[in-house]
């Protein structure tokens, strides 16, 4: 028989299981990390004692244990467990009549002597540890060995840097999930995060189930930013699509989620923003955002032209901005993979919640799709960011620009038809919303058919330029999880900032 040390205990684990050390010593090559003993330990101590099982639940799946026999009993264990029943050989030795694979190690005698090879369940966590840490290690070997394989073969449509990337990507994957690739999952498992994510937003203080924008009509349209989603904010120049980024980045950074655990205990958490800005310098976006929140036009702060209150507010601003996770990348001409890469990092690092993307057309394509047709690259693109999503599990927000088919017809409301390759945009986005300002278009017409028009039409655009002043929309004509519609937002052009409209004005959006 084997002695097994576990610390304070000792657990004997059959001859005919031999230990790692051994297996080295006896072979001139090297086997696959794994521990039979800490396996058999484990599973002993949740048919001893089921509340074993708890220690380890969270953590460990059956296909983390490298014998395969080993895994069968576990998952037969998590499944009685689950159903309120008690594990024990006898309860099992059903399960396994007809297993010929156990019927070669010893059949139901066998659950009788895992079942010997028992320890205290104080230790059952530290046994399910270092089963994970075996299974990565195996995972991680074959991860190298795919590199080296790839690395040795000089395939021109498969470049050392894709290679790398891909080989990041199943790292992360493993560091994350703990599984170098997806699989099915059956349904019951899918069904039981759907029923947690319901049970959590119930217990969270706002309705929000996503990311909070910090508008109040369009957090109601859409119930927050979710998970995995990738939203479009598409406009036409000067329509503010980077100051409502900017706000959204800004809202999301600075909110507090108070929720209960099911002790009880109050947990606050604070979202972290990724902003990669394709366009703009991450000064000039902090200049922005400071702007927006000390009431200072953002153009005085560069030129210095501010009195000393304002100063004090700048500097007040400034000061509380601090603490914020906000995280600008302001590199140009990004790829996707470029983009997927430091994501990942900076999740690795300090969390995520959010990514931001100013914008959709100026993220370069692969190397390999370069000098293609625009409309195929867009696509590529798309598809790569909602996989982003999905991979990060947060939602990621593009904006993007408008065809010109916008500014030749009379109804300048934006449609899904007016997004530039809006075929693959429309299809691979959760949700698309258009940012529209009446009053930009109504004022450049007044100046322009200033000559040209009667009074009385005259005087009627002028009536409809003061009812749209300083008002923004925000139309959603996409959204797989809910309904479409328009939110209301005040637009403060000094300050490039959008907010809530006054409950007067909202009042009277809502009648128009």
């Amino acid at each position: 028989m084997t002695t097994i040390d576990t610390g304070d205990n000792e657990a004997v684990a059959p001859d005919n299981v031999m230990s790692l050390h051994e297996a080295n010593s006896d072979v001139g090559y090297r086997v696959m990390p794994h521990n039979y003993e800490a396996e058999m330990a484990l599973i002993g101590a949740i048919l001893a004692n089921n509340r074993a099982y708890e220690r380890v639940q969270e953590f460990l799946l059956p296909g983390h244990f490298a014998d395969p026999a080993h895994a069968r009993v576990f998952e037969a264990c998590a499944r009685l467990i689950d159903r309120g029943q008690i594990v024990d050989p006898v309860t099992l030795k059903n399960y396994f009549n007809n297993d010929e694979a156990l019927n070669e190690i010893g059949g139901s005698a066998y659950l009788a002597e895992l079942a010997n090879a028992v320890i205290t369940i104080q230790n059952a966590q530290d046994l399910g540890r270092e089963i994970h840490d075996c299974f990565l290690r195996r995972e991680l070997i074959e991860i190298g060995e795919v590199v080296a394989n790839n690395a040795y073969d000089h395939d021109i449509d498969n470049p050392a840097t894709q290679q790398i990337e891909a080989a990041e990507s199943q790292l992360f994957q493993l560091a994350e999930q703990g599984a170098a690739e997806g699989g099915f999952q059956e349904f019951r498992t899918a069904l039981t995060s759907a029923i947690e994510l319901a049970a959590a937003a119930y217990k969270r203080e706002t309705e929000l189930v996503g990311v909070p924008t910090g508008f109040r009509d369009l957090d109601q349209l859409l119930g927050g930013l979710h998970k995995s989603d990738l939203v479009i904010i598409a406009g036409r120049p000067s329509m503010g699509k980077t100051a409502i980024a900017t706000n959204m980045a800004y809202n999301a950074a600075s909110s507090v989620t108070r929720s209960t655990d099911d002790a009880g205990n109050d947990i606050e958490e604070r979202e972290i923003v990724a902003f990669f800005s394709l366009e703009m310098s991450a000064e000039q976006l902090a200049t922005r955002i400071i702007s927006e929140q000390a009431h200072v036009r953002s153009d005085a702060i560069r030129r210095g032209d501010v009195s000393e209150e304002e100063y004090n507010r700048v500097f007040a601003v400034s000061q509380a901005l601090h603490s914020l996770k906000l995280f600008i990348d302001d590199t140009p001409a990004l790829t996707v993979a470029q983009i997927r890469t430091r994501a990942r990092r900076l999740k690795r690092q300090h969390g995520l919640s959010m990514v931001i993307i100013d914008y959709l057309q100026l993220v370069n394509p692969p190397a390999s799709m370069r000098n293609e047709n625009r409309v195929q690259e867009v696509s590529v693109i798309t598809r790569a960011l909602k996989a982003l999503a999905k991979e990060l599990n947060v939602p990621v927000i593009a904006l993007s620009q408008l065809s010109r088919a916008v500014e030749q017809r009379e109804e300048k409301r934006p449609q899904l038809s007016d997004l530039r390759e809006s075929g693959s945009i429309e299809q691979d986005a959760d949700v698309v919303m258009f940012l529209y300002r009446e009053e930009y278009y109504l004022d450049r017409e007044s100046r322009e058919q200033r000559e040209h028009e009667t009074e009385d039409k005259f005087a009627r655009r002028l009536e409809r330029l003061e009812r749209s002043r300083n008002k923004a929309e925000v139309i959603v004509s996409k959204q797989r999880h809910g309904p479409i519609g328009t939110a209301h937002l005040h637009f403060n052009g000094d300050f490039t900032q959008f907010s809530d409209l006054a409950l007067h004005e909202r009042m009277a959006e809502n009648r128009s």
